[in-house]
C-alpha cells in the first residue's frame, strides 16, 4: 500500500506534534494541580484536532483512507485508556505529588511518541519486504488478547511494588536515591554527592512501560491500515492528549471494570484480521476483512463494554431487598 503522505506533508505533521508539545511543556512549566475545567478544555481540544483533521484525509484522499484513519484512531485511543490505568497505578506506587503528575505524564508521552516512531519504522520496513510480518503481529495480538483476558478471568489484581520493579532495581545500583521530590528535578545533591530523585525513578518506570505498551499498539494499528504515516499519526493523536485525558478519568477508570474484557476482545479480532490478511496474499480465495466491518466491530464491543461495565456498577450499587435485608438480620 502507498502512502498518503508526502515528504513535506511528513514533515508538517512531525512539526506540528513537536510544536504541540512544545505547547504542553510550557503548560506544565509550573507544577500546579490540575483542574476538572482545564482537564476537560485539553481534553476537547485534543479530540477535536484529529476529529478535524480527519476530514482532511477523508476530502483529500478519499473514504477508504478516512475510514482507515477514524479506525486506527479508534482503536489507538481505546488501548491508550488502558495505558492510562497502569500510569495510574505507577504514579500512586511512587506517591507522586499531584503538582508534579503532568510533567510525569508528559515524559511518558515523548518517550512513547519516540518508541512508536522507531517500531512504525521498523515495522513498515519488515512489512513491505515480508508478508509473513502479518502473521507474526496477528500473533502478537491474539497472544496479548488472551493474556488479558486470563487476567480479567481470574480477576487479577493489578498491584506495583516499587522495590521489586527491575528498572528501579539496576537505577538504585549506580546512584542513591533521595528521599523525598525536589520539584521537577531528577538529581539533587546529597551528603556530598549526586542522587536521583523519586521523578527520575517514576519518569524511567514510565518510559519502560512505554515500550511493552509499543510492542500491542503497533501491530493493532497496522492491523487497520498498512500506511505507515497513519500509523504515525493515529498513535501521535491518541498520545498528545492523554495528559489531560488521565485527569478527567482518573475518577472514572474504576467505572469501566470490563475494559480488559473489551481490550482483549479488540485485540483478538485485530490479531486474526492480520492472520487472514496474511493468508489472503498467500492464497487469494481467503478472504480480507474489510475495513468498514473492522470499524463495526469495534464500536460494537466498545459499546458492549461500555454498557455492561455500567449495568454491573448500577447493579452492585443498588440497595438491597426486603428480603434480602431480613435474611441478613435473621443471621
Amino acid at each position: 500500500m502507498s502512502s498518503i503522505a508526502s515528504p513535506t506533508l511528513w514533515f508538517v505533521t512531525i512539526g506540528v506534534v513537536l510544536a504541540l508539545l512544545v505547547v504542553d511543556f510550557i503548560a506544565t512549566r509550573r507544577p500546579h494541580e490540575v483542574s476538572m475545567k482545564e482537564a476537560i478544555g485539553w481534553s476537547a481540544f485534543y479530540v477535536a484536532l484529529p476529529l478535524t483533521f480527519g476530514l482532511y484525509v477523508w476530502n483529500v484522499h478519499g473514504g477508504e483512507r478516512g475510514l482507515e484513519y477514524y479506525t486506527g484512531y479508534l482503536v489507538e485511543k481505546t488501548l491508550s485508556v488502558d495505558n492510562l490505568f497502569v500510569f495510574m497505578l505507577l504514579l500512586a506506587a511512587f506517591a507522586v505529588p499531584e503538582v508534579l503528575k503532568q510533567r510525569v505524564l508528559l515524559y511518558g508521552i515523548i518517550g512513547a511518541l519516540v518508541l512508536r516512531g522507531i517500531f512504525i519504522a521498523l515495522g513498515a520496513a519488515a512489512l513491505s519486504r515480508f508478508d509473513w510480518v502479518f502473521l507474526v503481529f496477528g500473533a502478537i495480538l491474539v497472544v496479548t488478547g488472551a493474556k488479558l483476558l486470563r487476567d480479567a478471568i481470574r480477576g487479577q489484581e493489578h498491584e506495583v511494588d516499587v522495590a521489586e520493579m527491575r528498572v528501579v532495581k539496576v537505577m538504585r545500583r549506580f546512584m542513591p536515591v533521595s528521599d523525598s521530590y525536589e520539584g521537577t528535578r531528577f538529581t539533587v545533591v546529597q551528603k556530598g554527592s549526586r542522587a536521583l530523585t523519586p521523578l527520575a525513578l517514576v519518569t524511567v518506570a514510565v518510559l519502560a512501560t512505554d515500550i511493552v505498551f509499543a510492542v500491542d499498539s503497533v501491530p493493532a494499528v497496522y492491523g487497520i491500515t498498512g500506511d505507515p504515516y497513519l500509523v504515525f499519526v493515529t498513535n501521535a493523536f491518541a498520545l498528545l492528549g492523554l495528559r489531560a485525558l488521565y485527569f478527567v478519568l482518573e475518577g472514572a477508570l474504576g467505572a469501566l471494570r470490563h475494559l480488559s474484557y473489551g481490550l482483549a476482545a479488540i485485540l483478538g479480532f485485530i490479531g486474526a484480521k492480520l492472520v487472514l490478511h496474511w493468508a489472503h496474499l498467500v492464497w487469494p480465495s481467503v478472504p480480507d476483512v474489510p475495513t468498514l466491518t473492522s470499524l463495526f466491530v469495534i464500536v460494537g464491543i466498545l459499546g458492549v463494554t461500555i454498557a455492561t461495565s455500567l449495568w454491573a456498577n448500577k447493579r452492585d450499587s443498588a440497595p438491597a431487598s426486603d428480603d434480602e435485608q431480613e435474611a441478613v438480620g435473621t443471621r
